[in-house]
């Protein structure tokens, strides 16, 4: 058998099951072994996982590494960011302390459309180094596949610039990606007093145009006040369906306007953000079978309510947790950090967080059959910890406790 990379003296081993996302009582039962190894064949997929004394056969692997009784656990995997965008967004932090809402700074002409008009003016190769350098940071932390949006474009030109920004950064650097379709994040200046035309134009231009060229997974819509309403979110996602991009929704991060019942009725992918969800939407997202994507640092960043997490885990929703890495509401791109912010606020257990980042966040992204655990036939993504067991790192908040990462059984 030939094998690439040979993980051997795992102290712990900690990983969630299965190929699709845990739901419930599920979420928090993961599969611990104390003194493992893990071999990665030369396909790039796991051989075989062990404890004890490891195989001659195996020993012939290309690479050995020591894991020091380390923890090892599966790649994270980010479930939501907003990747690839123009210039920052710093001095709004002033307005934030000042407590002016975000809504009034969008209607400002700040917030996301300051940032299309700066991605608008940054060419291909600017938002491939930058989006490049950004991958470069979260695979350090442990992040081994990330969901990226569009989104800061809203014209079909950038729109689809920016997917082929996510399509490139894909190619170049180790990091996974899986590209979403958002071009109805906000309604653009031009089209303020004619937002009929607008939600025309992505339903029966730009959504087309970019499932002719197969430059996203999935198609998603800011379903919020201000923004899109339920109706217009809906016309949206069912033009995406049709187009074979199944539906993702940005809903109740400020009001709930029907957007989670919304992502049940459509049998969406994933909703996210989900700070202010009624309990008809928690319903409706259980009903459907959809992953709720939660984002911790956003609700920490914007001093927000934190999201109903263990409601939605007792109702039998499958619980992802993400960055939500974007210029404005979460410059943050640490996983591990939204982690530790899940452990604390949301009171959800290491085990269930440990799932939440891993497991059913790939299922969010329509990967859970070839990511998100630690089983034979599964990629060999995972990481190496500076620490001896999961507790550990979600005690040691705000370190960087990662040691070494590998994807499809590749050192990075």
């Amino acid at each position: 058998m030939a094998v690439r990379l040979l993980i051997e003296n795992i102290g712990m081993l900690a990983t969630p099951t299965g190929q699709s996302a845990c739901r419930g009582a599920e979420q928090g039962e993961i599969t611990v072994s104390k003194n493992a190894y893990v071999a990665v064949g030369e396909d790039g997929n796991i051989v075989e996982v062990g404890t004890g004394t490891v195989p001659a056969g195996l020993r012939d692997a290309e690479q050995v590494v020591d894991a020091e009784g380390g923890l090892v656990t599966p790649g994270l995997v980010d479930a939501h960011t907003h990747l690839v965008f123009g210039g920052w967004r710093e001095h709004e932090l002033a307005l934030k302390l000042r407590g002016v809402p975000y809504l009034d700074i969008l209607a400002q002409g700040g917030g996301i459309l300051s940032t299309v008009r700066m991605t608008r003016e940054a060419s291909f190769e600017e938002l491939v180094e930058k989006s490049c350098k950004a991958l470069s940071m979260m695979l350090a932390l442990g992040t081994t596949t990330c969901e990226a949006k569009s989104g800061y474009g809203l014209n079909l030109e950038t729109e689809l610039k920016q997917l082929r920004v996510i399509q490139k950064c894909g190619e170049i650097q180790p990091v996974e990606l899986a590209a979403t379709f958002l071009g109805a994040h906000a309604l653009p200046e031009e089209y303020k007093e004619n937002r009929e035309e607008y939600v025309r134009l992505v339903c029966e231009e730009m959504i087309p145009k970019v499932a002719e060229e197969k430059l996203a997974e999935f198609c998603d819509v800011f379903c919020e006040t201000g923004v899109f309403t339920a109706e217009e979110t809906r016309q949206i996602l069912e033009a995406g369906i049709r187009h074979g991009l199944p539906a993702k929704v940005h809903a109740d991060e400020i009001d709930p306007i029907g957007g989670s019942q919304l992502a049940g009725q459509l049998h969406a992918v994933s909703a996210e953000h989900l700070i202010c969800t009624p309990d008809e939407g928690i319903a409706s997202m259980a009903e459907g079978g959809t992953v709720a994507v939660l984002l911790p640092a956003t609700s920490f960043y914007l001093d927000k309510t934190f999201a109903r997490a263990r409601d939605m885990m007792a109702a039998n929703v499958p619980v992802a947790v993400a960055t939500d890495f974007n210029p404005g509401s979460c410059p943050n791109l640490s996983l591990p950090m939204a982690m530790n912010l899940a452990c604390y606020k949301y009171r959800m257990t290491p085990e269930e967080v440990l799932t939440a980042a891993t497991l059913n966040a790939a299922a969010a992204i329509g990967r859970a059959d070839r990511i998100g655990s630690l089983e034979v036939g599964k990629q060999g993504d995972l990481v190496i910890w500076d620490a001896p067991n999961l507790d550990f790192i979600f005690y040691r908040f705000g370190n960087n406790l990662v040691r070494k990462v590998a994807k499809k059984g590749v050192l990075c």
